[in-house]
């Protein structure tokens, strides 16, 4: 079966399953709440960053990302789906690939909506705080916060195929984002700039700080995420359906 009609087959799972809908929605509505909560009592701080603080809500709102990429390969792993999308695409290679570009895009695109929207009520919580901030890095921010959140929702997905199980790949990935970088602190030296979740978030600072920059922290959260996509895809050529 050609490419086109196996992403076709797998946007239309996306499409009908109510959890996903329900994990984007929390997405925008959790990350631009949080960031106009942030934007209006967060202006006085000694190290007020306006383009982080627009961006704060990215913090819960990124395991809403990861809850969608989980979500969308452990859909297959219940009642028999995964043999049924095996037998309808032999080519398991193929159908992992359609998955994830299924996952990735919906992710792109609502993490660009959410980012623009964060920025906007953060902008207006924030006042006259916010009129430093330029058009290029106001840009920057919205398009690394759309980027960052499909590198972790792909994380996620990467993670569940190599655990065959959305539970597992939370359990690891919730306390790794909201826990272990605020646990470990400055006490591993620069070890936690390299985690997924604060290097990848160096896009959203105005001015970062550390040896990683606002790309560069991406391409960071990128090697993460890649390393679970492609132990994700061994595993989906390898193990028994």
């Amino acid at each position: 079966m050609a490419f086109t009609p196996v992403l076709h087959a797998e946007w239309l799972k996306i499409r009908t399953l109510r959890s996903l809908h329900g994990t984007l929605v929390a997405l925008f509505a959790v990350t631009t709440a949080f960031s106009a909560i942030a934007a209006g009592g967060s202006t006085s701080a000694p190290e007020f960053d306006p383009l982080f603080t627009a961006f704060l809500g990215i913090g819960p709102g990124q395991i809403a990302a990861v809850a969608f990429g989980a979500l969308a390969v452990s859909s297959e792993l219940s009642g028999g789906g995964l043999r049924l999308a095996f037998a309808a695409v032999p080519r398991r290679g193929r159908w992992f690939t359609a998955k994830l570009t299924a996952v990735a895009v919906p992710a792109f695109l609502v993490g660009l909506v959410t980012g623009a929207v964060s920025l906007a009520v953060a902008r207006a919580g924030m006042g006259s705080a916010a009129d430093g901030l330029t058009a290029g890095q106001q840009l920057r921010g919205v398009v690394g916060c759309g980027l960052y959140l499909t590198l972790m929702a792909l994380f996620a997905a990467g993670l569940t195929a190599l655990l065959r199980s959305a539970v597992g790949a939370l359990g690891i990935l919730v306390p790794l984002l909201l826990v272990v970088s605020f646990v470990i602190g400055s006490a591993a030296g620069g070890l936690p700039e390299y985690l997924p979740d604060r290097a990848g978030q160096v896009v959203l600072y105005t001015s970062p700080e550390g040896t990683l920059g606002p790309w560069t922290g991406l391409a960071v959260t990128a090697l993460w995420a890649g390393a679970a996509v492609a132990a994700g895809a061994w595993s989906v050529r390898r193990r028994d359906a």
